[in-house]
């Protein structure tokens, strides 16, 4: 060691770590933050995106059944098949029944109607696939909404033209809070509340449907009106 040098400062002056190994910690740390951020933004995207919430997705189902044909074309009235819109909670799904009363004359031979047969048969209910799903902890009244002038389109869109049942709407919070707060625009007339498809025209954004079905938003953004 030369003369008048501190025994520490030779190991001081010499880097902890080789510029080599700096460079990759950097590139490794830049990357970390990037993937961070992609996998942010990723999930961002998905669950605000139609496929979290199902919108124009159809779901398979016990029979293969059009709501095109049955409900646009022969305009079968949809409490026909959802008997308990108007009076519960839940607006019911059609029972192997109800969907025999017509089948098991028509078309009753073809493969496309012998699930039903076989549930007949083995007497084991149709499972239908839910399309318009909420969260458990969401309590939703089907014949309150019927009762307060909210069609069917409203929420379940065109029905009459899909040939196979899709989600037409988010059913997030936020969509069903904007409807809560502003209700007017989404009201309709007491003839159209069951109508397969929208009878389209300007919406009705007056007081008068509100005074009609005596609507105050007074409560309707309390959190105990949906989550009891």
């Amino acid at each position: 060691m030369p003369p008048g040098r501190h025994p520490d400062e030779a190991s001081t002056s010499r880097p902890l770590f080789s510029s080599a190994s700096t460079t990759l910690y950097r590139v490794v740390l830049c990357c970390a933050a990037t993937a961070l951020a992609l996998t942010g933004a990723t999930a961002y995207a998905y669950f605000h995106s139609g496929y979290w919430d199902k919108v124009g997705m159809a779901q398979n189902q016990p029979v293969l059944f059009s709501h095109r044909h049955h409900a646009g074309e022969l305009h079968i009235d949809c409490r026909n098949c959802h008997a308990t819109v108007e009076d519960a909670a839940f607006a019911g799904m059609p029972s192997t029944h109800t969907c025999l009363t017509c089948h098991s004359q028509l078309f009753k031979d073809t493969q496309m109607i012998r699930p039903l047969i076989e549930s007949s048969e083995q007497k084991i209910p149709l499972r239908w696939a839910v399309v318009s799903r909420l969260p458990r902890h969401v309590y939703f009244n089907h014949s309150v909404h019927v009762a307060k002038g909210v069609a069917c389109f409203s929420c379940h869109g065109d029905v009459g033209s899909m040939a196979l049942m899709e989600g037409a709407q988010p059913l997030t919070m936020r969509w069903c809070l904007d409807c809560h707060k502003n209700p007017a625009g989404r009201l309709s007339p007491k003839a159209d509340i069951f109508d397969a498809v929208h009878p389209g025209g300007a919406p009705k954004t007056g007081g008068g449907l509100m005074a009609f079905y005596h609507v105050s938003t007074a409560s309707l953004t309390e959190c105990s009106t949906c989550h009891h």
